[in-house]
This record gives C-alpha cells, sequence and structure tokens, in this order.
C-alpha cells in the first residue's frame, strides 16, 4: 500500500492506527486504499511488536448450556466495549483437552485467559504454570488449589434459599439429587442443603441424599424412581441443576404422584426447560450476564495492572424464582381459608 500510495510504510501504519501527527486528508486516503485492497491487520503481528494482542481467551466445559450462553454474552459485550476480541474453546469437560487449548491460547499470544474448570480438573500444575505467562481468572466452576481471582455465585446460599423455601411451605423431608463428591459446585450448594435442614431442625437422611457421575434427565428419572421406591418417600426433591429436577418431575408424573402436594421440585440454573415441563420449575436464577462482565473487568484490570494484586474470590448473590413446581398459590389459599 506504502509503494501504490507514494508514502512511507510507517506513515501508512500510522494512518492505519489513527495517530494524531497524520493529517485527516492523509488518513482518509490510506484507509479508502486499505477498503479498496481488503487490507486486514494481523492482530498476531501486532501483538509481537507491542506484547499486546488485545485479545481474551475463554475456556469452558460445555457450550450448550444456556446458562453458558448468558457467560458468554456477558464476557463478550464486556470486552468488546474495552476494545478486546475473544476467543473461545470448550473443553468438553476432558481435562487434557483442557491443557491443551490453554497452551494454544499462550501461543496464541492472548493477553489474559478466562477459565471455567471441568468437573474433575486434575492437573493444576499446568493452570499453575500458565498464570507465569498471563494473567488468569477463574469463573463458575474454580478451585482453592489455584492462586488467582475468581468469580462465582454463592452457590452455598442459593442452594440453602432453595432448601429453606421447601421448608416455608411445609415440606420436611428433603431429598437433594447433587453429583459425586469430586465437583467443587456440587459440594457447595451441598453445604447450603445440610445448612438449611440443620438450621430448621430438620435431621439429615443419608438414605435420600443422591448422588451421581453425570446429572441428566435421564438420571434425574432414575434417582427418583428409587427414591419413590423408599419406604418412607421425601415430600420434596432439590436438584443441584435443573436437568435433574426436569427427569425428576417426568418420574413423579409417570407414577401419578401429585406436584407439589405430594413431592415439590425446586432445580438450579433457571433454565429454558423450566418454563417448558409442566408443572413449571421453581430454580434458583443464575445471572451469567453478571458473571462474565465481572470476570472480564477483573482480569482487564490484571491486565493492565503493573502492579502485583490481592487476589479475591468475588461471590455474586442469586435468586430463587417460584414456579408451581414447589409452590400452588391456589391450592395455599384454600388451605389457608379451611
Amino acid at each position: 500500500m506504502a509503494k501504490e500510495l507514494g508514502i512511507s510504510i510507517s506513515t501508512v501504519s500510522r494512518a492505519l492506527n489513527d495517530h494524531f501527527d497524520i493529517s485527516t486528508e492523509t488518513k482518509d486516503r490510506v484507509k479508502a486504499h486499505a477498503a479498496k485492497v481488503r487490507y486486514v491487520p494481523n492482530a498476531f503481528a501486532k501483538g509481537f511488536r507491542s506484547h499486546k494482542t488485545n485479545i481474551i481467551g475463554v475456556v469452558i466445559p460445555n457450550i450448550e448450556h444456556r446458562f453458558t450462553a448468558t457467560l458468554l454474552r456477558g464476557i463478550i459485550s464486556t470486552a468488546e466495549q474495552n476494545g478486546y476480541k475473544v476467543i473461545i474453546c470448550e473443553s468438553m469437560n476432558s481435562d487434557e483437552k483442557q491443557v491443551e487449548q490453554l497452551k494454544t491460547m499462550i501461543e496464541f499470544g492472548v493477553d489474559g485467559v478466562l477459565l471455567s474448570l471441568t468437573k474433575k480438573t486434575k492437573n493444576i500444575d499446568e493452570i499453575l504454570d500458565l498464570t507465569q505467562h498471563v494473567p488468569l481468572i477463574l469463573f463458575d466452576r474454580i478451585s482453592n488449589k489455584v492462586a488467582c481471582t475468581q468469580v462465582i455465585i454463592d452457590d452455598e446460599d442459593a442452594a440453602f434459599q432453595a432448601v429453606e423455601h421447601l421448608i416455608n411451605t411445609g415440606k420436611k423431608r428433603i431429598a437433594i439429587i447433587k453429583e459425586t463428591d469430586e465437583s467443587n459446585v456440587s459440594e457447595r450448594r451441598y453445604h447450603g442443603y445440610l445448612k438449611a435442614l440443620r438450621q430448621h431442625n430438620i435431621e439429615v437422611d443419608e438414605s435420600i441424599i443422591m448422588s451421581s457421575e453425570d446429572l441428566s434427565i435421564e438420571e434425574g428419572q432414575r434417582q427418583t424412581k428409587v427414591l419413590l421406591s423408599l419406604q418412607n418417600r421425601p415430600d420434596a426433591i432439590f436438584t443441584i441443576i435443573d436437568l435433574a429436577a426436569v427427569g425428576a418431575i417426568k418420574e413423579l408424573k409417570k407414577n401419578k404422584v401429585k406436584i407439589p402436594s405430594e413431592i415439590a421440585v425446586v432445580g438450579f440454573s433457571n433454565s429454558i426447560f423450566c418454563t417448558i415441563i409442566k408443572p413449571n420449575l421453581s430454580s434458583i436464577n443464575q445471572p451469567g450476564n453478571r458473571i462474565g462482565e465481572t470476570a472480564v473487568n477483573y482480569l482487564i484490570e490484571e491486565i493492565k495492572s503493573e502492579d502485583h494484586l490481592n487476589f479475591k474470590t468475588i461471590e455474586i448473590k442469586t435468586n430463587l424464582i417460584v414456579r408451581k413446581s414447589s409452590f400452588n398459590p391456589k391450592k395455599a389459599s384454600k388451605l389457608q381459608s379451611q
């Protein structure tokens, strides 16, 4: 372009970057010619010179979830507002793939990384090594073994809200369907469940604490079938993800169990399934947008900072959305009038 326009390469570069010492006339001429020849700047080449690409890497376990979509929406919009582009990779809950993608991010020269860990992340050393190269923020699925800023919802308090709601509607025998103990997220929600029971002097019954490697609609059905086979059935079911709650409702309806009068159900995530399944599912609302925005803002702060920052854990509050799977206002009012 410089040769065709009869100007120096540095003048073309500064014109494309709106440098203050280049005239408006020259800038317009250079940009018009760049558009004509379809010139696209190489972000990586620029990054080699400036040691900055203005690119943020994001690694997530599963891109299909609606919650993940809201997370990414918050990440992308906030990053773009701050002049950053985003590269997204899906680890598919594979520890090996997660490590491979983190290495790729470093090779691409990203300025920082947002990482949501796989369910059973074991290779912490590779993640710790990453923090030696670029700033790292963990979000949603985190680990206390990694020294970095971490952004999550207050899972324990959210689960406490869900279980306390069931207790306040008169339920006394509340089952939980959770993941196995290796899941950090599941454990935090399980602690909230236990806290609610103990605070309301309800005995913890191990027979209605159900655990599974991988929760799904089918697994929710299977676990609910086991609960229904008990001589002393639960009168409510709390699941740590909505998919399992949808499975629970399907199994209860299959067995003609009245929801919520006989057995109430509460899920977690406020996914699209909540208003599709009948009765509509009560669920904890996860503010994905806000989590994504917060994570990006903290990462950009660390990218720009030359000082050593104090790492922190940011817990974002959430709320329970009550629907007919756990509370029927019409039936409640009839009972009160009797």
